[in-house]
C-alpha cells in the first residue's frame, strides 16, 4: 500500500465531489423505500424488503470502495488486462451458471444477492482502454490498426454481453470506449468505419426479433397500445407528468401503488418527478451536474502529470455515469427506447449501486493521488517498439 501523505491542514480529496456522491447515495435509498413501499408488501409481506437490500449493497458496496481506495493506481495500471479477463470470465460464467430473470440471463446467483457481472465489466473496460491508451497513444492517433486491435477483446466482450442478451450495456460500454479514444485525440473518421457495422448489425438484430421490435414501436408510439406493449411508458409519462411544479410530496405517489411495473427500479425517475416536481428534477440534475463536473476537474489534473492513465480513468467513469444518467432519463421521459439501465446511485439494482462505489473510490484515489504528488510514472509508448503484439 501507498505510504502518501498530505499535509493536515489539506483536503486528502475533493470534498465537493464526496458530499455530491453521498447526497445521491441518501437521497437513492430514500426514494427506493418511496418507491417500493407496495409492490414489496404485495411479493414479500413487508413493505421494506428492497430498501434493506439496496441498504444491503449500499454498505457492501462502501466497504469494497474503502479496499480499493487504499490500493494504489499503479495496481490496477499493472494487472488492467487480468482485471478484463476476469471481466469476460464473468460474463461467461453467468452464461453457464446465471439466473435468468424476464427472459435475460444477467445474474449470478451468490450467497447474499444476486451480482450482475455486466457491472463489473464496466469498470475493467474502462481500466483496460485507459491502460491501452496510455502504452499505445501515438499509434491511436496515427494509426487505424491501433485501434483495430481493440476490436478483438470488446467483440468477445461484446458477444459474451448480447447472449445474455444486454444490448443497453453493450451499447453503453461502446460509447465509453468511444469517447475515451477520442478524448486522447483519435481522428473521427476511424470511427464511421467501425460504428457503423455495429450499429448495422444491431439494427438487423432488432428486425429480426418480434420482442426487440415490439418495445421500439412501443417507443415510438406508446400511446397506440397504453394497456400492451406501450402500457409501462405511459405510466411513466402519467407519473412524470403529475408532479407538475413542486410534486405531490415524498411518499405520495399515485403511480407507485402498481400502477408503474417495478417503478423502483429504471423507472424510479418518474416516480421522482412525481413526488417532488419539476423543482425537484432540476436540484437532482444539478447534483449529477455536479458529480461529473468535480469529477471531469480530477481527470483534468491528473492528465496534466506525466502518466496519462489515471486522467483517462476518470475520464472513463465520468462519461460513464453522465451517459448512464441521460439515457434514463431518455428511457423515463420516451426520448429513447428502453435499454435496462439504472439511474446511477438512485434507482434500485444491488450490483450497479456496489461497482458505482467501487468506481467513486478509483475517481479519489486518482484524486488522493494527485493531490499528493505520487501519481504513478509514465509508461512508455512502446506501440512502435513492440509492434502489433501487445493489445493490453
Amino acid at each position: 500500500m501507498s505510504n502518501v501523505r498530505t499535509p493536515p491542514s489539506a483536503w486528502p480529496v475533493d470534498y465537493w465531489l464526496v458530499l455530491t456522491m453521498v447526497a445521491l447515495m441518501f437521497l437513492g435509498l430514500t426514494m427506493v423505500l418511496s418507491s417500493s413501499l407496495a409492490i414489496s408488501e404485495q411479493r414479500f409481506g413487508q413493505s421494506t424488503h428492497y430498501f434493506i437490500r439496496q441498504a444491503l449493497a449500499l454498505g457492501l458496496g462502501v466497504a469494497a470502495g474503502w479496499l480499493v481506495f487504499k490500493t494504489p493506481i499503479h495496481f490496477w495500471q499493472t494487472h488492467r488486462g487480468k482485471v478484463f479477463i476476469f471481466g469476460l470470465l464473468l460474463l461467461a460464467l453467468v452464461l453457464i451458471f446465471g439466473r435468468e430473470i424476464g427472459g435475460a440471463k444477467r445474474w449470478l446467483p451468490l450467497v447474499v444477492m444476486n451480482f450482475q457481472p455486466a457491472e463489473f465489466v464496466k469498470i475493467a473496460a474502462i481500466i483496460f482502454v485507459a491502460g491501452y491508451l496510455q502504452r499505445h497513444l501515438s499509434a491511436v492517433q496515427e494509426d487505424f490498426n491501433a485501434i483495430m486491435r481493440l476490436s478483438l477483446p470488446f467483440g468477445l466482450m461484446a458477444l459474451l454481453l448480447l447472449f445474455q442478451p444486454d444490448y443497453g450495456t453493450t451499447l453503453l460500454i461502446a460509447a465509453v470506449v468511444t469517447a475515451m479514444l477520442l478524448i486522447v485525440g483519435a481522428p473521427w473518421r476511424y470511427f464511421v468505419l467501425t460504428i457503423v457495422p455495429v450499429l448495422a448489425l444491431l439494427t438487423v438484430l432488432i428486425v429480426y426479433s418480434p420482442y426487440r421490435m415490439a418495445r421500439v414501436a412501443s417507443f415510438l408510439d406508446p400511446w397506440q397500445d397504453p394497456y400492451g406493449t406501450g402500457y409501462q411508458l405511459t405510466q411513466a409519462l402519467i407519473a412524470s407528468g403529475s408532479g407538475g411544479w413542486f410534486g405531490t410530496g415524498l411518499g405520495a405517489s399515485v403511480q407507485k401503488l402498481l400502477y408503474l411495473p417495478d417503478a423502483h427500479t429504471d423507472f424510479l425517475f418518474s416516480i421522482f418527478a412525481e413526488e417532488f416536481g419539476f423543482i425537484g428534477v432540476v436540484g437532482l440534475l444539478g447534483l449529477y451536474a455536479l458529480l461529473i463536473i468535480r469529477m471531469f476537474k480530477i481527470g483534468r489534473a491528473a492528465s496534466e502529470s506525466e502518466n496519462r492513465f489515471p486522467g483517462l480513468l476518470v475520464y472513463g467513469i465520468a462519461t460513464w455515469i453522465a451517459l448512464q444518467v441521460m439515457i434514463n432519463l431518455g428511457v423515463n421521459l420516451g426520448l429513447v427506447p428502453t435499454k435496462g439501465l439504472t439511474l446511477p446511485f438512485m434507482s434500485y439494482g444491488g450490483s450497479s449501486l456496489m461497482m458505482l462505489c467501487v468506481a467513486m473510490a478509483l475517481v479519489l484515489r486518482v484524486d488522493f493521488e494527485q493531490r499528493a504528488g505520487s501519481l504513478p510514472p509514465l509508461a512508455a509508448d512502446t506501440t512502435k517498439k513492440e509492434g502489433a503484439h501487445d493489445a493490453a
